[in-house]
C-alpha cells in the first residue's frame, strides 16, 4: 500500500519556494539599479522613467534600449557604472560581485 501524499506540506513547500523566488527577484532588481548607477536618482525620477519605459510602444526606442541593455550585461558599455565589473551574461553583480547562494 502506498503512503498517502501530504498535500499541505507540498503546498507549503511550493509557497516557500515562490516566496524565495520573489525575494531573489527583488534583490536582483535592486542590484540592477545599483549596477547601472540609477541609485543616485530620486525614487520619483526612477519610478517615472520605469513607467515611461513600461508604457513605451515605439519599437525602435525599445530595440535601442534592448541593445544597450544587452551591451551592459556583456560588459561592452559601462557609461553609468564605474569600475570594471565583468559578469557572465544574464547575471547581476551582487554583494560587490561575490557569487550568491
Amino acid at each position: 500500500m502506498r503512503k498517502p501524499r501530504d498535500f499541505d506540506s507540498e503546498l507549503k513547500a511550493l509557497a516557500d519556494k515562490a516566496k524565495q523566488l520573489k525575494e531573489r527577484r527583488v534583490r536582483d532588481l535592486g542590484a540592477l539599479v545599483t549596477a547601472t548607477g540609477a541609485d543616485v536618482l530620486d525614487a520619483d525620477v526612477l519610478a517615472g522613467a520605469l513607467l515611461d519605459a513600461a508604457d513605451n510602444t515605439d519599437k525602435a526606442t525599445g530595440e535601442g534600449w534592448r541593445k544597450r541593455g544587452a551591451a551592459f550585461f556583456q560588459g561592452k558599455s559601462r557609461d553609468t557604472a564605474s569600475g570594471p565589473r565583468q559578469q557572465p551574461e544574464g547575471t547581476l553583480p551582487l554583494d560587490g560581485g561575490a557569487a550568491s547562494a
